[in-house]
């Protein structure tokens, strides 16, 4: 085993399904276009960040190997920066959204640990995005996703959050969807 994961604390197996749980319900309401109820789960201080990835030789890698705080990023937004996305997919001239998209998103390989603070867990997962428009149109984005999701009663928000995709280019056209 890793120093990481030695000082990683495993969550009990009920804490692990009520994140789960949370987490495919976030994803049921993005499928289901209910983008506001999705901004609710978001925390005040929430960082929402898809950094680009670059391929980059071993022995020069940046900040967090193929990634850095610093360089491009597909997102990353606060608040207020997700707000605006919510209010552009809501409006009737948003011509990337008409015909509306067909999303599925699944999750899977979730590992949920105690965080640093009574009330925060650290989620790592996995992702797939499924996106349809049209009639032949489909778009599949992979990735891995690293989460500080936060009690707040007896609901959670999500504090951060790192998508990752093994991609350095994207194969589709845009990006008209959370992850």
């Amino acid at each position: 085993m890793t120093a990481l994961y030695d000082e990683l604390r495993p969550v009990s197996a009920e804490q692990h399904y009520r994140i789960t749980h949370f987490l495919n319900y976030e994803y049921r309401l993005l499928d289901d276009e209910r983008f506001d109820d999705w901004l609710a789960l978001m925390h005040e201080d929430i960082h929402y960040w898809m950094p680009g990835i670059e391929n980059r030789r071993r022995e020069n890698l940046l900040e967090h190997g193929f990634y850095a705080a610093d360089h491009m990023a597909f997102f990353d937004d606060r608040l207020r920066d997700l707000g605006r996305r919510v209010a552009r997919f809501q409006q009737p001239s948003a011509w990337a959204e008409n015909p509306a998209t067909r999303n599925v998103h699944q999750l899977t390989n979730v590992e949920v640990y105690y965080g640093e603070t009574d009330g925060e867990f650290i989620v790592y997962s996995t992702f797939q995005s499924v996106r349809s428009r049209g009639l032949d149109e489909e778009y599949v984005i992979y990735g891995r996703r690293q989460d500080l999701i936060v009690a707040d009663g007896d609901r959670f928000k999500i504090k951060k959050r790192l998508i990752l995709i093994p991609n350095a280019t994207l194969t589709c056209k845009n990006i008209n969807t959370f992850l």
